[in-house]
């Protein structure tokens, strides 16, 4: 004999919208006002009230890059002690806070911060599962230098230096480190765009005057070609063409690395923290298994991210490109390695983009 038993269960086949933090940025230096705190900072917040109404390089790094960012803007903002470590305050922030990249707005005093920066993104992401990238500044000119002698100060900072997750800009106009951060996140463009994209527009902000150095010479192209050289991220123009505009953002990855611009980075962590949740969801879930259709379904679950970024839009005859190519059917495989251990591996493939134009022009004389 028996009873008759319904039970109805509550499945997740975890469908949903995946968490999304590109394009905020936290930003910490010294601060008179609000020190040790983490502030949420937006196009609407009046930044007198927010950092003082001082000048500082904290607020004039988070004002241009208020100006430059657009619509819809926000940023994470820790102002500290002028006896606080930065590494202390990147600890803190990340208990409370995420963010695609830090943008510490003291200039650099040498190389070993940037190995140390290159170290916390590591400690980051062990400990958070967060990838992240840091923004670094190098000095400006002081008014007894050349620019040959300035240039050649400041060049031992990336010299020799492997760090894929860090970039360093030189504070020539003095607002360049957040000029460069608000590019980046600018949401009509993607994390797949160089800075670089003169379409975006010129510079918001003061860039008519160009620095000069102790002898009253202007900074020229010249001068701007070697500090991309030796791998800063520097502000450009072009001739006959109006407005300043940016180079590449330069990454201290190795000679022949994947990430020598910010853009092959900011994909590829962005795939990264959109499978995550995928994957921990997959723990213990015997849906995931060593069966031919159990891989075949999981390539599909597991891609879902990735068909997200692939995605673009045509729009009379103009196509506005995904972040990445569609993946193909091989861009994901999925690796027993026994009976409990897997491994995925993933393909990401950015577009091409056009950073050196050569056109050639002949002149047809035929009679026809």
């Amino acid at each position: 004999m028996s009873l008759g038993t319904v039970q109805i269960n509550k499945l997740n086949l975890m469908q949903g919208a995946l968490p999304s933090i590109e394009f905020h940025f936290l930003f910490i230096g010294i601060g008179t006002t609000n020190p040790g705190s983490v502030l949420s900072v937006g196009v609407e917040t009046d930044l007198d009230v927010a950092l003082g109404a001082g000048d500082s390089v904290l607020k004039t790094q988070v004002t241009a890059a208020k100006q430059n960012a657009g619509q819809n803007w926000s940023a994470g903002v820790m102002p500290i002690a002028a006896e606080t470590d930065w590494a202390d305050a990147v600890d803190f922030a990340m208990e409370t806070t995420t963010c695609e990249a830090i943008v510490l707005v003291d200039p650099v005093a040498d190389k070993t911060d940037l190995e140390a920066m290159q170290t916390k993104t590591r400690e980051i992401m062990a400990q958070y599962m967060r990838p992240v990238f840091f923004m670094a500044a190098a000095r400006g000119p002081n008014d007894t230098e050349t620019w040959a002698t300035y240039i050649a100060a400041i060049k031992p900072i990336t010299d020799g230096i492997a760090a894929d997750q860090v970039c360093v800009v030189p504070y020539l106009w003095g607002h360049d480190l957040g000029t460069l951060a608000g590019r980046l996140c600018d949401r009509s463009v993607t994390v797949a765009d160089t800075p670089m994209r003169v379409a975006t527009g010129p510079l918001a902000g003061i860039w008519g005057n160009k620095p000069v150095d102790k002898d009253g010479v202007a900074i020229n192209m010249a001068h701007l070609k070697e500090l991309d050289t030796n791998r800063f991220s520097i502000p450009q123009w072009y001739p006959d063409y109006p407005g300043t505009y940016w180079g590449d953002c330069n990454i201290l990855d190795v000679p022949g690395g994947d990430y020598q611009v910010v853009e092959n980075l900011r994909v590829v962590q962005k795939a990264m923290r959109r499978i995550y949740p995928l994957v921990v969801a997959r723990i213990g879930d015997r849906r995931l298994n060593s069966t031919p259709v159990s891989i075949a379904e999981n390539k599909s679950f597991f891609m879902r991210p990735l068909r997200a970024m692939a995605k673009s839009v045509t729009i009379l005859g103009f196509t506005f490109p995904g972040e990445i190519y569609p993946p193909s059917d091989d861009a994901i495989e999925i690796v027993w390695m026994d009976k409990k251990t897997v491994k995925i591996y993933l393909m990401v493939r950015p577009y091409d983009c056009p950073k050196d134009i050569t056109v050639n022009i002949a002149l047809d004389l035929s009679t026809e």
